[in-house]
C-alpha cells in the first residue's frame, strides 16, 4: 500500500502517516517493501492481530496507570480502594475487549456496515 494514497483518501498528512507506519514497523506489525511497487504489507495475519497490539504499537500502554498513594494510612486506604475496585477492573475489562477484537473483525464489521447502508433508500 502506498502511504500517499492512503493519506489523500483519509485527509491526513503523509508525514503523520509515515510516523504511524514507522511505529507499526518497529512493532513488527507491518513490513516495508522496497521498489517501485513498494510500500507496507501486514506482517501478521489480520485474524491474529488484535486492536490491543495496534494500540500498544502506536501509543504504548492503554491501561490506566496507578496513582501514587499518599503516605498517610487514611489516604492510602482510599487510593487502594479506588485502585482495586475501579481502576484495576476498568483495565481488566479494557484488556478483555481490546485483545478480543482483531483487525479481521474490524474489517468484517465495516464491510457489513457498508453493504447495509448501500441498500438504504431515503425518501
Amino acid at each position: 500500500m502506498v502511504l500517499g494514497n492512503i493519506a489523500e483518501r483519509n485527509g491526513v498528512s503523509p508525514q503523520y502517516l509515515e510516523q504511524v507506519f514507522a511505529s507499526l514497523r518497529r512493532a513488527g506489525i507491518v513490513k516495508g517493501i522496497k521498489g517501485s511497487q513498494g510500500g507496507y504489507r501486514l506482517n501478521i495475519d489480520p485474524g491474529e492481530l488484535t486492536v490491543s497490539e495496534i494500540l500498544e504499537a502506536l501509543d504504548g500502554s492503554y491501561q490506566i496507570d496507578a496513582e501514587e498513594t499518599p503516605d498517610d494510612s487514611h489516604g492510602r486506604g482510599i487510593a487502594d480502594s479506588i485502585q482495586n475496585l475501579v481502576i484495576d477492573q476498568i483495565n481488566e475489562k479494557l484488556n478483555q475487549i481490546l485483545t478480543g477484537i482483531t483487525l479481521n473483525d474490524l474489517k468484517r464489521h465495516y464491510l457489513d456496515y457498508k453493504e447495509y447502508n448501500q441498500d438504504m433508500y431515503y425518501i
